[in-house]
């Protein structure tokens, strides 16, 4: 079932506060080598629409509102994004990322390692420029969350036989972990009241978990030119996501499409035809529509969180980045 499209232009609405953020963030990964700086100043400009960001703001805004915090918090996190991304791209060798050419592309595999690294510590540096420990505190552990989740991908890489938990463990945490912990400083920030932090923290990882399961289910549903990088990406390099579990599942133990399957995930079978055959009778199973429905549970969880935000407003505007996220998939 398609959903309607957002009322509100939540993007417009928060316009002056993501000027800030984004004014911060430039700032604060300048590098002094003009054509490193050049080249740092594009990949940060070319991130997305900074939602990790404005789920922060918004966060913060519910409550008491401390709006030179909750702008350098933003800033921290979105480097702190883009620095998983530096690194996402360059364990994965990736040579494009929303049709632009990553910094692989351009520069040698220890220098883009470098860059990233520079940019994680400049994001922790506006953590702790928020002057609260608390939120230092949430933002290593985000860190931390992050990287256990790019180890479990690495791990768990080529291999086709997975259980749903272990998907689970690793979604959270390269995806959901940074959903949740910008909801969880945002309301620390706001100084909202404990058992509210706690709501509004899991608020952020029910949404993070439905846009990675989304992003899933668009790598194998959607061609190269929507997702400005090749489609199937994540088959390709041997990561199981949901749709491709599902998929498996379905498959008996033995049968030629669950050998081909086990081929491409394994890395044995490269042949394009082979992994478009495999691509197209995903699409036609069925199962892209149940890691959907997945999505879409985990979407009204969060959403239900939000009951206890009182400013009607504030709420209004937290619901929007639910519906940007099912948006996707409509």
């Amino acid at each position: 079932m398609n959903i309607q499209a957002p009322s509100i232009d939540l993007f417009h609405e928060m316009r002056v506060e993501l000027a800030l953020v984004e004014q911060r963030v430039l700032e604060a990964s300048a590098i002094d080598l003009p054509v490193v700086s050049t080249m740092v100043s594009d990949i940060v400009s070319n991130t997305g629409k900074r939602l990790r960001p404005v789920i922060l703001l918004l966060s913060a805004r519910a409550f008491e509102p401390n709006l030179e915090a909750a702008i350098t918090a933003s800033a921290g996190i979105e480097l702190l994004h883009t620095a998983s991304l530096v690194h996402d791209d360059s364990i994965d060798r990736a040579d494009v990322r929303r049709g632009q050419p990553t910094l692989n592309t351009q520069l040698s595999s220890s220098a883009v390692i470098l860059i990233g690294d520079y940019l994680f510590a400049k994001s922790a540096m506006l953590a702790a420029a928020t002057n609260s420990t608390r939120v230092v505190s949430i933002f290593a552990a985000t860190l931390g969350e992050l990287c256990d989740g790019q180890l479990r991908e690495m791990m768990h890489a080529r291999q086709l036989d997975q259980d749903r938990a272990d998907y689970d463990k690793r979604i959270w945490g390269k995806t959901a972990s940074l959903f949740a912990g910008s909801a969880e400083m945002g309301a620390v920030i706001g100084n909202a009241p404990e058992s509210l932090i706690t709501e509004l923290r899991s608020f952020g990882g029910d949404l993070g978990m439905a846009f990675q399961i989304i992003d899933d289910v668009l790598d194998l549903r959607e061609g190269t030119q929507t997702l400005g990088k090749p489609s199937a990406n994540d088959l390709r390099q041997g990561i199981v996501t949901l749709p491709t579990m599902y998929f498996a599942e379905s498959l008996p133990v033995g049968s030629p499409n669950r050998d081909a399957l086990l081929g491409i995930v394994e890395g044995d079978i490269t042949d394009e035809d082979t992994i478009q055959d495999i691509v197209l009778q995903i699409r036609a199973s069925g199962v892209i529509d149940r890691a959907e429905a997945d999505a879409r549970l985990f979407a009204d969880s969060a959403r239900s969180r939000l009951r206890m935000v009182e400013d009607s407003e504030t709420r209004r505007l937290l619901e929007a980045t639910l519906d940007l996220t099912l948006e996707r998939i409509s």
